[in-house]
């Protein structure tokens, strides 16, 4: 290109509006890049809820595995006690033996319930963080979608409505900061 035909280009694109097209563009590509942003934090918060149901779901197996050999020793004990011995003495230390470790398990089992109650607290906080960052993000890419006709229509009617709806999207996603 000649110095004369990049004045007259310049010249053209300034009587054709697009350097107000240059703040659309910019205000799209930013809208992209908090895109980008609230999709990797609702990525990592969905894995955090996955994780915490694992752990959950161990915990809960834990309490449970715990919960059935209470109940064995129990089964033991009762059998034990009706069953007839030449060793009374020795029935009855046995007995008593099993009745101390199912009152530790009493307290253990409470402790084990807890545990798994707190971890499903903790998997239902992610989930609704999750979803408030799924809604950040959608409302988001909507007004990149609305602020891009911008550049097709000339009407600056979709860009205001695509910064509106971004700033919805953002508070949306910064609200899932609040979740406790």
């Amino acid at each position: 290109m000649e110095a004369t035909e990049i004045d007259e280009f310049s010249k053209e694109m300034r009587e054709g509006g697009e350097s107000g097209m240059r703040r659309v563009s910019l205000a799209i590509s930013v809208l992209a890049v908090l895109v980008a942003m609230v999709t990797v934090l609702g990525h990592r918060t969905h894995t955090e809820a996955v994780l915490a149901q694992t752990r959950a779901a161990d915990q809960w197996n834990l309490y449970q595995a715990k919960k059935i050999r209470q109940e064995q020793v129990s089964t033991t004990a009762d059998l034990l006690s009706l069953q007839p011995s030449a060793n009374n003495a020795g029935v009855q230390k046995k007995l008593a033996e099993y009745k101390a470790h199912m009152q530790k398990w009493n307290q253990e089992l409470a402790d084990e319930q807890q545990k798994a109650q707190d971890l499903e607290h903790e998997v239902s906080q992610a989930e609704r963080r999750a979803d408030r960052y799924d809604l950040g993000e959608a409302l988001l890419e909507i007004a990149v979608v609305l602020s891009s006709i911008t550049l097709l229509t000339r009407q600056h009617t979709y860009f205001i409505l695509g910064l509106l709806l971004g700033l919805v999207g953002l508070a949306a996603a910064a609200s899932a900061l609040l979740v406790h």
